[in-house]
């Protein structure tokens, strides 16, 4: 099995004391490969999950040359040159009974919509130009040869790929695979993560808070994305700063899950004993990342048992609940695609809008700051939520994009250009 310490110590800009926002996340998922285990689920239960192998089309879609509009089928080569044409209906197509015979020269079909384009007509002219009396139908000038028809296969191919392993499903492949008769489909296993966060002084909801305690809201914070994201979540709850307890966690979390995930716990100040028992357990880097909030943070391989089991992925996030949110967003939600196979992994969409507010910055780190966009004189502008503190969740409840201000970037004066994520991009 690879080293992750000696991958990331042969890797290029590697800086374990300062490393950028975006190559920490590139050297997480260079190290990651999908969870092993396939399902087979019914349509009705693949939703939102990821492709194990491709779809191939059993049949054409659409299975049979068919018109795209009511209207009036005909044969291309009876249309004039120039002017009107005038044909003679022979019947009616509809669509699921087809037109039985051959539509000769001079003569037209009326069709429904989905109708089989009856023999010897390639094109159709809608109803709406056409004007009737008796058996005549006059076509105007101006029609084009094929139009208003679906080919055969024209949207799936018999024998081909109709979707891609790696693919989510969402409602629109949902769609496609019902179109094609197909009532099962083998997907990715949901990705198993252990959650539990750490601190003498945390509280769990429904208890009595002491004096000095506080709730702990990351769990539930962490609960909520990563159902999100499809995952089978198994919360450990509250674990206290106990060298036993700890190992135990970290022993029961690494014999059942794919990756674990702890708040607090790795920052400065912080128990040492939590980052020597990650050590002694696996294989952990502890980075200080170039950002604001969330510049702590372990990342590594759990393996406690020592045997040839790949173990669980570790991601020990800071203890404050934004840092907590921003870390999940933009380091650990990109991992957890890529082990539930997502291939290839989703750009999150990034544009410009002219920030109404002054916010201060200092270069050599990447800020995510809480923003509100807004339209104004028409244009994309964005404003922060106010108190941007790391302990201040409601920076996120409020926020509906992070303001993204590079490693370089000085302070943001009111007026200036910046970078936005939209939140519905990545939540």
């Amino acid at each position: 099995m690879t080293s992750i310490l000696q991958a990331l110590s042969c890797a290029d800009n590697y800086d374990p004391n300062s490393l950028h926002a975006d190559r920490a996340r590139e050297l997480i998922l260079g190290l990651l490969l999908p969870v092993t285990g396939v399902e087979r689920v019914f349509l009705r239960q693949a939703l939102d999950r990821v492709l194990a192998a491709d779809v191939i089309s059993p049949i054409n879609v659409p299975s049979h040359d068919n018109s795209a509009m009511d209207g009036w089928a005909l044969r291309s080569a009876d249309l004039a040159a120039g002017g009107e044409t005038r044909l003679k209906n022979i019947g009616t197509a509809f669509a699921g009974r087809a037109f039985e015979g051959k539509v000769g020269a001079g003569e037209t079909v009326r069709i429904m919509t989905g109708a089989v384009l009856p023999e010897g007509v390639d094109t159709v002219a809608i109803q709406e130009v056409a004007r009737v009396e008796g058996d005549a139908v006059t076509i105007p000038a101006g029609q084009q040869a094929g139009q208003n028809t679906r080919r055969a296969g024209e949207d799936l191919q018999a024998g081909k790929p109709a979707i891609p392993a790696g693919r989510r499903l969402r409602p629109a492949e949902v769609g496609i695979v019902a179109s094609l008769g197909v009532a099962e489909l083998s997907v990715h296993r949901r990705v198993r993560v252990a959650l539990f966060s750490t601190g003498d002084e945390l509280c769990s909801i429904g208890q009595p808070l002491a004096e000095g305690s506080v709730y702990d809201s990351n769990r539930y914070t962490l609960w909520g994305m990563l159902t999100r994201l499809g995952c089978e979540v198994i919360d450990m709850g509250v674990v206290k700063d106990d060298p036993a307890a700890l190992e135990a966690a970290f022993r029961d979390a690494a014999s059942c899950a794919d990756a674990i995930i702890t708040s607090g716990g790795v920052s400065v100040g912080e128990a040492d004993f939590i980052k020597q028992l990650m050590a002694q357990l696996g294989e952990v880097a502890f980075w200080k990342i170039a950002m604001k909030p969330g510049r702590p943070m372990a990342f590594g391989r759990i393996q406690p048992d020592g045997a040839d089991r790949p173990g669980a992925w570790l991601f020990g996030l800071p203890g404050n609940p934004v840092a907590v949110m921003v870390t999940f967003y933009q380091f650990v939600r990109p991992a957890i695609l890529k082990l539930a196979g997502l291939d290839p992994l989703p750009t999150v969409p990034h544009f410009q809008a002219r920030c109404t507010e002054a916010m201060k910055k200092s270069p050599g780190r990447t800020e995510y700051q809480r923003g509100i966009l807004f339209r104004e004189n028409d244009e994309w502008c964005v404003r922060p939520t106010g108190a941007q503190g790391s302990g201040v969740l409601r920076s996120m409840a409020d926020a509906d994009c992070f303001i993204v201000l590079e490693h370089e970037r000085g302070k943001v004066g009111a007026g200036d250009t910046v970078t936005v994520q939209p939140m519905a991009a990545i939540v």
